[in-house]
């Protein structure tokens, strides 16, 4: 009993010390940029400014960076859950020359560090026109090894009998695979398309390069824009990234019964 007390303890204060950068951020929004700069810092703001939350859409085109990145995270979502269950599916449920190898070939790619490709994708994407388009944000967003690889562990765990049942009535490979296969696989998608939503959301260094107009920036770019080169408006700046992070935080409170329960599933399948 005194061990599960000392541990709880110990989690309530690393939950503490985890929020303690979010509540700061919350903090200084609402204060004005002189007690923002202010030495010491206060705490809590001496006149809470709601004002800085307005100021956000006067000083940028702060609907249009949430649109952007709205249709970008979608965009990204659905294309992953579509493409890496096929692959996966395959892998999982077909058999074919160099399957193998083919799927250690994907799984290389997380061995890459995404810096050291970035000039070749964009010297690509220059050649095809897609700098500063939608194109250049979403299609090479659109597919995942980690989706394939955490799908296909998911797949596997399915009883194949399943697959040899619905044969038997007629069903074809595609058929098993959104019939038998997706239907069954719900925790492992959940979890694919949370993880995919946070890192489309939080994406900074592609859309950063990839873009040049204000009209095509994301919400991770266009925050930046708030930072200037001798003085940065810090309460804006934290009144921007709390707005762009609420939508996330309502996502995983809503969803991550679904999150936990994905991954604990992968630790059980073969």
């Amino acid at each position: 009993m005194k061990i599960k007390v000392n541990n709880h303890i110990l989690l309530i204060f690393g939950a503490f010390i985890m929020i303690i950068p979010f509540l700061w951020m919350v903090s200084t929004s609402l204060k004005s940029y002189g007690e923002a700069m202010q030495v010491p810092p206060t705490i809590l703001p001496q006149e809470w400014k709601m004002s800085n939350y307005s100021s956000v859409f006067e000083s940028v085109n702060f609907l249009k960076y949430y649109l952007n990145t709205i249709i970008v995270t979608l965009s990204r979502t659905l294309a992953q859950l579509f493409l890496c269950s096929l692959a996966a599916f395959a892998f999982a449920r077909l058999r074919f020359p160099g399957k193998n190898i083919i799927f250690i070939a994907i799984l290389s790619v997380l061995m890459v560090p995404p810096q050291v490709i970035l000039i070749p994708n964009y010297a690509i994407l220059t050649q095809l026109g897609w700098i500063d388009t939608f194109y250049a944000l979403i299609v090479p967003g659109m597919f995942s090894a980690f989706g394939v690889f955490l799908l296909r562990q998911f797949f596997m765990g399915i009883p194949k009998e399943l697959d040899e049942a619905a044969t038997m009535d007629g069903c074809s490979l595609f058929g098993i695979y959104w019939k038998i296969i997706l239907p069954n696989s719900t925790p492992a998608l959940m979890a694919l398309g949370i993880f995919t939503i946070l890192a489309s959301w939080n994406d900074f260094l592609w859309p950063l390069v990839m873009t040049n107009s204000a009209d095509m920036r994301v919400l991770s770019v266009g925050i930046a824009a708030f930072q200037g080169q001798y003085a940065t408006d810090y309460p804006l700046l934290m009144a921007g990234a709390v707005m762009s992070t609420i939508p996330m935080l309502i996502m995983f409170i809503f969803l991550q019964k679904h999150l936990i329960t994905g991954i604990a599933l992968q630790g059980v399948r073969r």
